[in-house]
């Protein structure tokens, strides 16, 4: 994915949704790259540590994968949402090396590298949907036919734009998009 669309919240440049595509792996058959033409919108809020400590990302769409939390109806009905990422997956790759004046680096290997590698290669032996992982360990081609219903359900464009639309429209303000080849010798 080469252009990234970023909302801040509230103003904040701590807090802000970034629409994410999934990997696309056109060299593979589809049945290889079951999250290939999703559209996800992801939130990530950076902790005051940051950037000794990593960054909290979450799905606000449903996304169906064994290292991240689904959004049940059980969480819909109360108004919360889920969808977080599994901390031990971010935190064994997370380095401080790049800090606060490299933030755009640190965004860009989250949403070019960490998460398409995330959804390409998930670990079931450390899961945060026990379902997902269940299903991939058991019947792998299952897993692949559930994942792909769920991105042509949930991760469409559509369903990511609904996803920031639930959030009141005063705490989102547009901070724009930005592209790969804008961001090379960008400091934020």
């Amino acid at each position: 994915m080469s252009d990234y669309e970023v909302t801040l919240v509230n103003d904040n440049m701590q807090e802000f949704y970034v629409k994410f595509q999934g990997p696309e792996d056109s060299n593979l058959p589809l049945t290889l790259a079951p999250f290939n033409g999703g559209v996800w919108k992801i939130h990530v809020e950076l902790p005051d540590q940051y950037p000794y400590k990593s960054p909290s990302i979450g799905f606000m769409n449903k996304i169906f994968h064994p290292n991240i939390d689904e959004l049940g109806e059980e969480m819909e009905q109360i108004n919360t949402r889920s969808g977080s990422v599994c901390l031990d997956v971010i935190n064994q790759t997370w380095s401080p090396m790049f800090g606060n004046l490299h933030f755009t680096v640190d965004m860009v290997n989250i949403f070019g590298v960490f998460l398409p590698q995330l959804l390409r290669y998930p670990n079931p032996t450390d899961p945060l949907n026990g379902e997902a992982a269940a299903l991939l360990m058991r019947e792998p081609s299952a897993y692949d036919t559930k994942v792909r219903e769920y991105v042509s359900r949930y991760a469409t464009k559509e369903a990511a734009d609904a996803a920031t639309q639930e959030s009141s429209d005063d705490e989102v303000s547009s901070m724009g998009s930005f592209s790969d080849d804008e961001t090379p010798g960008m400091e934020l």
